[in-house]
Formats: structure tokens, C-alpha cells, sequence
């Protein structure tokens, strides 16, 4: 396959994986903050230094302004992260590998594409209709998802499709695990009380999950299990690793020369710290620690496989 298609299949899904993270986070963050118990404590900041590139000053002269905010982070192109942005660049990967992708996989990114660039949005976002925008975005986000899988032939094009899918879920995981965290001072406040982690559940779709498997009440050490080493939740650390392990192997194959072999260990090496972790060992100090390398060690494999499969920097 050639570089310049992987390139595209790989960033095709990564934005689409981007586009459904936001709008899950975003719809998350919209519903809490009309929860009365809760509304005078939350603000936009957390979703918006995920979503947007914007200075500090301005993210808090707006970070109580629902509209601003969503505006933000679905149509205003000056966020070079916001959701039209993401869709459009999208689009434009699937364009350039079309002859790649199957026919409705096409049609599926056509369609967001479409109802993200419409002008009515901006109007329902100032008439305080957010989850009617966001609503409708998240259906064609898991339809992309469902149609992708049921179509798609599993040949080299499937495996890079899925190995940037699987990057961004990892890292979007551990930002919104690590937002949070900030948000409860690392359990300087009352962490074990599951209200304080609701919001990282839904937001990673995996509160049903919670509740259906871990009975006792220690939720603090609950919810890191299960956004971390959980191979069942299939957004936590663990099992997002476990898949590009998978995927990365089979697109070196029998191909294996020492370059390769560098970026096996090289993922190895981050997998392992995953993996072999001892969870009761992190303590408040070390987890943000934690968190941070494991961030680090992964956008720098994401840099040497660019580097290698892409042939860029």
C-alpha cells in the first residue's frame, strides 16, 4: 500500500475517533451542568483545554458561557481542534483514499460532514438547543463506527484505519482520566464517593459497565481499574494498547526488519508499563506521574510510526 493512502486511512479514523470523543465529553459536560447540585461547581475549562488551543486569559472569561463554549468547540474555525475542523479534515482523508474505502463508509463521512457545516447549528447552539446539535452528531459518529466495521475489507487499509483509531482512543482516555483528576486535586477531596467520578464514566461511555461489574466501594481504586487495566471496557488504557498491538503487528508481518523491530520494542516497552502495573501502588503523587509518561511515551510512538509507515515527522 502506498504511503500517502496509509496516511490518509490512518488519519481518516483518528479524526473520526477525535470527533466522537468530543461529542461525548461535550454532551456529557452539557447535561451535568443542568444538574442543580452540581452546576455552580462545574465550568467549560476541563472540555475546553482538552478541545481548543486557545490562551488561558480567554478560556476563562468564557469557561461559564455554555453557548460561547460550544460554539467553540463545534463550529468556530479558529479553534483549529473544533468539531467542523475535525470532520472536514476527515473528510478530506477519506476523499483522498476513496478508492480504498467501501461506498458507505464514504457516504457516512460525507453525511457528517454535511450536517456539522450546516448554518442552522450556530442558531440552536444561541437558542440554547446544544443537545439537538449534539444529539443527531452523535448517531452519525456511531453510525461511521458500525458501517465502518461491517463493510470494510480487513487487508493493510483496515489495519491502519484501526491503528489511529486506537491511538487516539488511548490518549483521549488518558486526558479525560487525567482532567479529572485535576478536577478532584488527585483525591485531595472526597474521590471514593462515585458521584465524583460519574462524570469520567459517561463521558468514556462506561458507567453502565461500572455499576454491572465492580460491587464494592472502593471507587476511587474502581473506576482506575477499570479506565486502566480493564480488558473488558473497550476504552481503558489496557485494551486500547492491546489493539494496537495487534494491528501494528500485522501490518510488520513477516516484514520485520530492524527499524521495525525498533518500534515493536519501542511500543513494548510502553505496553508493558500497562500491563505489569501494580494499581494499589499509585498513590496521589504518582499518579499524575503516571499518567504524564505514559501520555509522553505515546505521542512519541506515534511520532516514530508517522515517521516510518508516513514518511514525515
Amino acid at each position: 500500500m502506498l504511503s500517502r493512502i496509509a496516511d490518509s486511512l490512518f488519519w481518516l479514523n483518528r479524526y473520526m475517533e477525535r470527533a466522537d470523543g468530543m461529542l461525548r465529553l461535550a454532551a456529557t459536560h452539557y447535561i451535568f451542568s443542568m444538574d442543580k447540585d452540581v452546576k455552580n461547581s462545574m465550568t467549560w475549562m476541563p472540555v475546553l483545554e482538552i478541545f481548543t488551543d486557545s490562551e488561558e486569559e480567554y478560556l476563562k472569561t468564557i469557561e461559564n458561557n455554555t453557548e460561547v463554549c460550544l460554539k467553540l468547540l463545534l463550529t468556530d474555525s479558529t479553534n483549529t481542534n473544533c468539531l467542523r475542523t475535525i470532520v472536514n479534515k476527515a473528510r478530506e482523508n477519506a476523499r483522498g483514499a476513496q478508492d480504498h474505502i467501501t461506498k458507505e463508509v464514504w457516504e457516512a463521512v460525507n453525511q457528517m460532514y454535511h450536517l456539522v457545516n450546516q448554518g442552522v447549528l450556530q442558531h440552536k447552539i444561541d437558542s440554547f438547543l446544544g443537545m439537538e446539535v449534539m444529539e443527531p452528531l452523535i448517531k452519525h459518529t456511531v453510525q461511521y463506527t458500525g458501517v465502518t466495521d461491517i463493510t470494510m475489507p480487513r487487508g493493510t487499509g483496515w489495519c491502519f484505519m484501526n491503528l489511529g483509531k486506537y491511538i487516539e482512543r488511548c490518549l483521549q482516555t488518558l486526558a479525560f482520566a487525567e482532567k479529572q483528576l485535576e478536577v478532584i486535586h488527585f483525591g485531595e477531596r472526597d474521590s471514593n464517593d462515585l458521584l465524583q467520578w460519574k462524570y469520567l464514566l459517561f463521558s468514556l461511555s462506561g458507567y453502565e459497565l461500572h455499576v454491572k461489574t465492580y460491587r464494592t466501594s472502593n471507587h476511587s481504586y474502581n473506576v482506575l481499574h477499570q479506565v486502566l487495566i480493564n480488558e473488558n471496557f473497550t476504552r481503558s488504557v489496557n485494551y486500547s494498547l492491546q489493539r494496537i498491538e495487534y494491528y501494528l503487528k500485522k501490518i510488520i508481518g513477516r516484514d520485520l526488519n530492524e527499524e521495525r523491530a525498533a518500534l515493536l520494542r519501542s511500543f513494548g516497552r510502553l505496553f508493558s508499563k500497562v500491563r505489569y502495573m501494580e494499581l494499589d501502588a499509585l498513590d496521589k503523587k504518582m499518579i499524575p506521574v503516571f499518567f504524564e509518561e505514559i501520555k509522553t511515551e505515546l505521542v512519541e510512538f506515534n511520532k516514530k510510526v508517522v515517521q516510518h509507515f508516513f514518511s514525515y515527522s
